[in-house]
Parts: C-alpha cells; structure tokens; sequence
C-alpha cells in the first residue's frame, strides 16, 4: 500500500459519536474513512422517542440517527459496512483489518464502538433470546400488544421503555432491585403516572420461563425478605446498563475495573494516534449530546495530531541527503 492509499483518519463505529467524528473530520479535510457493519445511528435507533438533544424537543431516535448519517454524508464522508476484526497500532501507521480481508492504514484511528447491553445471566436468558427474551422495547414491543411483559432495571432506559410499552402491552411489570428508581425525575413522574405500569420494589428476577409456545412467567425474589413468586407474564426486557465493546481496543490501553478504556480531555489515548470516544470511554454519564462531544473533539484532536505528524515528516531530510 502506497503512502497516497493511507488514510488521515480511520473511524470505527457509527453512533453519534462516530458519525459526528466525521463531520468534524470531513471539515478539517483529513481523508477519512468510517467503518460500521449495523446501521448508522447506533443506540439511537433503540429509543423510540429522544426528547433531551437540543434543538428539537422531541424526535425519535431512529430519525435523529438518519440525519446524522446524512449530515455527515453532504460532506462526502466515505462509509464502509463491513466488520472490523483487529487493529494493529504502529509507531507511525496504524493497521485496522476487515473481516473481507481487506487492510486500511491511517495516521489515526478513532474507536466508537459503544457497548452491548449487560445481561441478567439467569437460567432462560440465553436460550429464550428472540423468544420472549428482549433488550430492545422498540424493536420486539409490537409483538407483545395487549399482552403482558415485564421490564427489569431502574435507569432512564428502563423507564423510558417501560413508558414506550405501556402504550402496546396490556400490563408492564417493571422489575427493580431496590426501592427507589435511578431514572430522571421527570421519568419517575411518567413512570408512576402511568396506569398500566406496576413498580415491584426490592424484587430481582432469577430465572425465566419458557415452553414450546415461548416465555410464559419469570421466577422473583424479594431481596429484603427473600421470598420467592413466580410471575406470569409473556415477555422479559432487559434494562441494566451495558457492557463495553472493547474487544478491538490494542494490548497495553489503559482501562478501568468495568473494561472501559480511560482517556484525558482530548479522548487520547496512552497510544498516540488512537482515540475512543462515546459508550466505550470511562465517563460518569451517558447520552447522545455526550456521545456526539466527545466525537467532535476527538476529531478535532485527530487533525491535530496528524498535522503535526504530517509536517514533521516533510520536514525531515531523505536519508541520501543527511550522510552527505
């Protein structure tokens, strides 16, 4: 691969942060690529309504996610769909291999990778996946109209999915490990408000149940007193938090305990020209706006870093020349 076949930028994952990476790469003219196998938009097109991103009061995630995509398109940004398998940093140029077999080189690379969301690891989980087992009230939720499903967690996306399936689902049974919910205030309010929602406090889920026709009821403990009921219901969504996607993140990157990869103010890395940004850096919270800052200021790094690595390397003599 010739110098001309390297890119400024490489960036993987297009989520908010990612795509906004792009926008902001695109404008410093850094020759950029951005490499995401699902569709643009990443976590976005989970939530069925965004009411915090400024400038619209309210609009649904999966619509926000299409005009990032096209924002960062009318810039001429260049999209590859296809799996990133490894990424190799050098001392200059850095390697990042698709699954197709194909290599790209950059200067820098930006991981957006995000996270997947965590799992209960219950008896039934795993193998009911796709049968009455969710993480994603948007996708499945039509399917359980005028049923009965139960949500498990107490964060803002539990809440707003319960909300979301209150308006399908005959009774949601929202499942929380304490007794008091960590979601917004303004949720809380909605949350209790509803009629079809009921809070079951102090309560885990330990096991799901299943047959042939699907979910048909979840095993509950209380956690103060340690009693034991099962529950009817004809689905389970899954709301606790997620894991980080980290698998792509090179040998030697400083993390957290949680897997998280820990940068300074720049979404630098301890590896020069590496950055990570959104859902997969160490951070006290998590949001779109969030996602989409630490994109542009990771690409505003990015142009700086290679700038300067560029000019250097201009200004260094051939080797013919210097043993002269």
């Amino acid at each position: 691969m010739s110098i001309d076949d390297t890119y400024d930028l490489i960036i993987i994952g297009g989520g908010p942060g990612g795509l906004t990476a792009g926008i902001y790469a695109m404008r410093a003219a850094l020759k950029t690529v951005l490499i995401e196998l699902g569709v643009p938009g990443g976590q976005m097109n989970n939530s069925d309504s965004v009411e915090n991103w400024p400038g619209d009061e309210h609009i649904g995630g999966s619509e926000l996610g299409v005009k990032f995509h096209q924002h960062a398109q009318s810039y001429g940004l260049e999209i590859i769909s296809q799996e990133v398998v490894d990424l190799e940093p050098g001392l200059d140029i850095h390697t990042v291999k698709l699954a197709n077999g194909d290599q790209l080189r950059a200067h820098a690379v930006i991981l957006a990778t995000g996270g997947s969301p965590r799992k209960l690891n219950i008896p039934g989980e795993e193998e009911h996946y796709g049968k009455g087992v969710s993480y994603c009230a948007v996708c499945d939720g039509f399917f359980f109209r005028e049923k009965t499903v139960v949500v498990v967690g107490g964060g803002d996306t539990a809440a707003e999915e319960s909300l979301y399936l209150a308006k399908l689902a005959k009774q949601v049974y929202l499942v929380h490990r304490r007794d008091a919910l960590r979601a917004s205030a303004l949720l809380q309010q909605r949350v209790k408000a509803e009629c079809k929602i009921e809070i079951m406090w102090n309560t885990v889920v330990t096991a799901i149940k299943a047959n042939e026709n699907g979910v048909y009821a979840v095993d509950l403990k209380d956690t103060q007193t340690a009693e034991k009921r099962d529950l009817a219901t004809d689905g389970v969504f899954i709301f606790i938090g997620f894991e980080p996607n980290n698998k792509l993140v090179p040998a030697g990157t400083k993390m957290n305990a949680d897997g998280y990869v820990v940068t300074n103010e720049k979404c630098e890395t301890n590896a020069p020209g590496i950055y990570v940004i959104g859902d997969l850096r160490e951070k006290a919270y998590r949001q779109i706006v969030i996602s989409a800052s630490d994109g542009a200021t990771s690409a505003l790094s990015a142009a700086h870093f290679v700038e300067t690595r560029k000019s250097t390397e201009a200004c260094e003599l051939p080797e013919a020349l210097q043993t002269e």
